[in-house]
């Protein structure tokens, strides 16, 4: 049997689970005064991806909406340089834009069993986050993109496995943060997803929720109160209708924060009762969205999830 201390070294030295002086430290935290903004607000640009505008206007509508930063898709980033379009002239527009990028949607095969697949994987990973550099990242998402339909992964097998990307992150200077996939049969649980990444064994683990993926995979969102914040750098915000039954839910059916039944009190409560200080990440792929203009969509959500964090927080 595992000695407790040295199993809570170890867990500790992960940062994954929170102590019981983090999740009890809230004498520090002020009123709902000024609670919306301590929080960075960024547009994923999946939500408006339909609308197929190009990275640049997305760049361009995602400042003119108001946000702080902004979270790209690494194919559309090729796609303009594959173009002709140089990643220097990408990286000023954001910074001229007043922009950070908080992170980033990649889909590299990390985690597969094959070992030909998965060291392919790690190349297009290294690639991925080369480029992302060159823009002024610093994260980028990792889903268990490849391994969807795979059941019964060991998850041990699959920490180290994220072990290896931490690694090659660290060398390029990039946090992969490991992605809670809701319709995957690996990590579609929060609990798995934290698994991993405490498994991993790498002061750099960190992990990437989603309210979506959190209801879609049927994690309760209590286990959210055991999450140190520090290991939560972006939270991808959306909602969902319950009116759908929850195998039948798809990434389509994603509706604006508040316009949906995601319970946001209780999610927002136990995030700032954790000291959650980071990203709000607007993550939609609603297709209505995706026929309206770009501009008004993003301002739409900006207005959304300030909204529930006010309602649920206090309004500055």
């Amino acid at each position: 049997m595992t000695d407790p201390i040295s199993r809570r070294t170890m867990l500790k030295s992960t940062g994954v689970i929170a102590g019981a002086a983090l999740l009890n430290s809230s004498s520090d935290i002020t009123g709902a005064e000024g609670k919306v903004d301590q929080f960075k607000y960024c547009l994923n640009t999946g939500t408006i991806r339909g609308q197929k505008i190009g990275i640049v206007e997305e760049i361009k509508v995602t400042a003119q909406a108001g946000y702080q930063s902004i979270e790209p898709w690494i194919r559309d980033i090729n796609q303009y340089k594959n173009d002709g379009g140089k990643l220097s002239d990408l990286k000023k527009l954001i910074e001229d834009s007043g922009l950070m990028v908080d992170s980033a949607i990649g889909f590299a095969q990390w985690i597969v069993d094959d070992p030909e697949a998965r060291k392919a994987g790690l190349e297009e990973a290294k690639r991925d986050m080369d480029v992302l550099k060159q823009i002024g990242g610093t994260r980028i998402a990792a889903p268990p993109a490849g391994a969807t339909n795979m059941k019964n992964m060991d998850l041990l097998t699959v920490g180290k496995r994220y072990r290896k990307l931490l690694e090659l992150g660290k060398e390029m200077g990039i946090t992969p943060q490991v992605e809670v996939w809701g319709f995957s049969q690996t990590m579609s649980r929060l609990a798995e997803t934290a698994f991993v990444a405490i498994a991993s064994g790498h002061p750099d683990a960190c992990i990437l929720p989603d309210v979506y993926h959190l209801y879609k995979g049927g994690s309760d969102f209590a286990s959210l109160n055991i999450l140190n914040s520090k290991v939560i750098h972006v939270f991808h915000l959306n909602d969902y209708p319950t009116s759908i039954p929850r195998d039948k839910v798809s990434d389509a059916d994603r509706v604006y924060p508040g316009d949906g039944d995601a319970p946001w009190k209780q999610i927002l409560t136990i995030l700032d009762s954790n000291n959650f200080n980071g990203t709000f990440s607007l993550e939609l792929f609603n297709r209505d969205y995706w026929k309206q203009d770009p501009l008004q969509v993003a301002k739409t959500g900006l207005h959304k999830m300030k909204s529930v964090v006010a309602d649920v927080l206090g309004n500055a």
